[in-house]
C-alpha cells in the first residue's frame, strides 16, 4: 500500500485508477493504528482496487480538499467520483462494504 507523498502524486493516482480506496491518517492516532492492520489485509485480498494512504500531517492540502477533521477517515473513489466514506474504526465487514462500492 502507498504512502502518498505529494497533491500532485495523489491527483495521479485518483485519475489513472477506477477504484481507489484512501485512508487519512496520522502516526500519532489510536484508531487510526487499529484500522490501518484491517486496511492492509483488504488491499493484500482486493487486488483490483487501488489502496493509498494520506497522512494529513505531511498532506494537509488533501485533507481539506475533502473537509477531513477526524481520523481515520477512509474515503472510496470509483472512476475519480467519491461514492462512499467512513470515519472513525470501523469492522473489517464495513471497511469491505466501502471497497465494495469502489466496483
Amino acid at each position: 500500500m502507498k504512502i502518498i507523498q505529494s497533491t500532485s502524486e495523489y491527483d495521479q493516482i485518483l485519475n489513472e485508477n477506477k477504484s481507489v480506496f484512501v485512508d487519512f491518517y496520522a502516526d500519532w492516532c489510536g484508531p487510526c493504528k487499529m484500522v490501518g492492520p484491517l486496511v492492509e489485509e483488504l488491499a493484500e485480498e482486493e487486488k483490483d482496487v487501488t489502496f493509498i494512504k494520506v497522512n494529513v500531517d505531511n498532506t494537509p492540502d488533501i485533507a481539506q480538499r475533502y473537509g477531513i477533521m477526524s481520523i481515520p477517515t477512509l474515503l472510496a473513489f470509483k472512476n475519480g467520483e467519491l461514492v462512499g466514506n467512513i470515519v472513525g474504526f470501523q469492522p473489517k465487514e464495513a471497511l469491505k462494504q466501502l471497497v465494495d462500492k469502489t466496483k
